[in-house]
């Protein structure tokens, strides 16, 4: 038998997710640096690191390496731009149905990425009574920035989402990276808006339309708050060493 929550969400699919206007989001413009050459965010005339170029600098690639190894460098960005653009039209099929914009696409990839929306919608999305913002460009002040999918009430908890395509199913300690996007978002959210973010929760559908979700709360989502904080010194330490190897020294260092 249903419980009453499921036969809530089961009512609340397809309906309209209602805007909140709660909280007064901050724009920001996504930018590359001319001088590094990496993502970074323009807010209020500061330049801050992406949370993903935090986040791709200092993981470990070995995987990465030896899948590249094992299927080729070509093959590897093939699969690599495929995902991302099928990934794109997924967000955007997604924000297009929260915020009432209409959107389609009539490709190969977006008539993939579409089935993958309906599916987060159906599934992922029955929770949500109300959101906050769709696409929001969060920062916290003199150390970096990034845009979340989703700001919501979800099972009456405000909660951060991310949309994520995959090319076959997750297991949870092959997503760590995506647990710190979520515990970085919801650390500048609270700074920044004085808000409590209490979930995060991470959407996840294959082509073939299997869909997963992950969720982090409570003592794990500090533990990985604490996670990103500590990648986030390694980025300057590799920023600050970087820097080192390219600066010209001065005639008076050589005496």
């Amino acid at each position: 038998m249903m419980e009453d929550k499921d036969i809530e969400e089961y009512h609340n699919i397809g309906k309209d997710i209602k805007l909140n206007g709660k909280y007064n989001y901050m724009e920001g413009k996504q930018i590359t640096d001319p001088e590094t050459g990496k993502r970074v965010y323009e807010i209020s005339s500061y330049r801050l690191p992406s949370v993903t170029t935090i986040l791709g600098a200092t993981k470990n690639t070995e995987f990465l390496t030896k899948w590249k190894a094992k299927v080729g460098e070509q093959e590897a960005d093939r699969i690599k731009n495929v995902s991302s653009a099928r990934g794109t039209s997924m967000h955007k099929f997604l924000e297009s149905y929260i915020t009432g914009i209409g959107y389609d696409d009539l490709t190969e990839l977006g008539c993939q990425a579409k089935p993958m929306a309906n599916k987060i919608l159906e599934i992922g999305l029955a929770p949500v009574s109300e959101y906050y913002g769709s696409e929001v460009t969060l920062h916290y002040p003199g150390l970096y920035a990034g845009q979340t999918d989703l700001v919501c009430l979800h099972n009456d908890l405000e909660t951060v989402v991310d949309f994520k395509q995959a090319n076959r199913p997750k297991k949870k300690e092959w997503i760590e990276d995506y647990y710190l996007q979520i515990a970085a978002y919801a650390m500048a959210h609270d700074y920044v808006y004085g808000s409590e973010i209490k979930q995060g929760v991470i959407m996840v559908c294959t082509p073939d339309l299997y869909y997963q979700e992950f969720k982090v709360e409570g003592p794990e989502l500090r533990r990985f708050k604490h996670a990103f904080l500590k990648r986030l010194d390694m980025y300057h330490d590799l920023m600050f060493d970087e820097k080192e190897k390219t600066t010209p020294m001065k005639a008076e260092e050589f005496k």
